[in-house]
């Protein structure tokens, strides 16, 4: 069967409208890459993996994956809350949420979340500085706002996950999200930003990152945070 030249380019414009607003829906969610960022240099904040390296990570977070790419490789890790943000699932259990993530509830105990194929958990004391890191996932751009990562710190020593809208009274940081370096795509900007951990008694507790997208629309990752003097 034969088109004519403007038959073919209303195809070709079509395809590529289905394409278009399809594709982003891949690439738009970003997650905590790395809990516990060390930079090469302390005197130039580079969260590339030029620019440091990770010595801490969420709740089942599998090494040796490309940076950026839990999108598109299996766990994926965008978690976002559904229904009431402030009364979701605090971390993604892998089965509720939107972007279903891969599976952050807590470990018994909660070494088995680390080792292995999952990154290590992060060790750290009262009073030092934290550095977390994420990809922009095309959200750092001029045209797009520049919202909020917010860090909540559990004060439960050692427990079960606190909820959701306890871990809120509980909020050490406030991070903009559009704190990122460069990269070949705006999709892999690596972002990040850096706190101090507040007094808390020697011991392990939930740590989560939480990123407003839009207003209402959060999204989390979940890291245990062994925490001494």
């Amino acid at each position: 069967m034969l088109f004519s030249t403007k038959a073919c380019a209303v195809i070709l414009v079509s395809a590529l409208t289905i394409l278009s607003s399809t594709t982003p829906a891949v690439e738009a969610h970003s997650w905590m890459d790395c809990v516990n960022w060390k930079f090469k240099n302390s005197k130039v904040k580079d969260f590339s993996d030029k620019g440091g390296h990770c010595e801490g990570y969420a709740r089942r977070f599998p090494v040796g994956k490309a940076f950026g790419t839990l999108d598109s490789a299996y766990p994926s890790r965008h978690y976002q809350q559904a229904g009431n943000p402030s009364k979701a699932l605090p971390c993604s259990d892998g089965k509720h949420g939107k972007d279903v993530g891969s599976d952050e509830t807590r470990a018994n105990p909660v070494s088995k979340a680390y080792g292995g194929k999952w990154g290590k958990m992060t060790v750290t004391k009262v009073g030092s500085t934290l550095c977390v890191r994420w990809p922009a996932k095309n959200h750092a751009e001029k045209n797009e706002d520049n919202t909020i990562v917010q860090i909540n710190l559990s004060k439960v020593r050692n427990g079960k996950d606190i909820s959701q809208q306890e871990l809120l009274k509980n909020t050490i940081a406030k991070l903009p999200y559009k704190n990122c370096g460069k990269a070949s795509t705006a999709d892999k900007r690596p972002c990040g930003g850096c706190f101090k951990v507040p007094a808390r008694a020697s011991g392990t507790y939930l740590m989560q990152w939480r990123w407003m997208l839009n207003p209402g629309e959060w999204y989390t990752s979940c890291a245990d945070v062994q925490i001494g003097k």
